[in-house]
Order: C-alpha cells, then structure tokens, then sequence
C-alpha cells in the first residue's frame, strides 16, 4: 500500500494509475488523513452492444409532426424579426418590457 498526499497524487497520477493497474492500492491523504483509496477494478465491466430496435413500438409521433412550420417561425430562422409578441414576464402594455424598466446598478465585487 502506498500513501502520499494530494499534492504529489496530482503530479504523478499516470504513475499511481499504472501501480493501481499492477494490483497495488494507493491512499491519498489529505493533512496525513487517509481520504481516499485508489485500486484496482477487479474484473474490466464488460460492454455489449445494444440491440437494434430495443425502444420499438415505445414512442409515437403524431401526423402533424410532418406539417410545414408557420412562417413566423420560418422566418426566423433566416434571421427576420419574430412577430411581435407579448413575452411572459413582460407587461402586456409595453413591447419587451423595456420602457417600465429601471436601469440596471452595478454589481459589486
């Protein structure tokens, strides 16, 4: 068993990681307090693949999936502004919100 602490368990751990592969455990420490141990897998977990068709007959999409998109939303994504909109957390008197609003005050740090 090899104890060391968290500063050199850093600077070398490909070295601990290729002791732990030989089958040997490592303590790390911290403040000469064991905290963790580092050791080897017993056996490497074993990866199947998984079958084809596992979710089938799970999930359903509906006919309107299918449907062309509005042209507000089609728009959009050629960068033309969205119709304007009442947002959520907006008034519905003011567009965005944006004349109500306080300016904003400096964080500090």
């Amino acid at each position: 068993m090899i104890m060391v602490n968290i500063h050199e368990a850093k600077a070398r751990l490909s070295e601990y990681l290729e002791a732990a592969e030989r089958g040997e455990r490592i303590v790390i420490c911290k403040r000469n307090q064991p905290v963790a141990e580092l050791k080897p897998i017993a056996a490497p977990i074993a990866r199947t693949p998984r079958p084809f068709g596992l979710a089938k007959g799970t999930l359903t999409v509906s006919a309107s999936f299918f449907d062309p998109l509005p042209d507000d939303m089609l728009n959009a994504f050629y960068g033309d502004p969205p119709a304007q909109a009442t947002r959520v957390a907006e008034k519905p008197d003011t567009p965005y919100g944006a004349k109500d609003r306080e300016p904003r005050k400096p964080r500090r740090r």
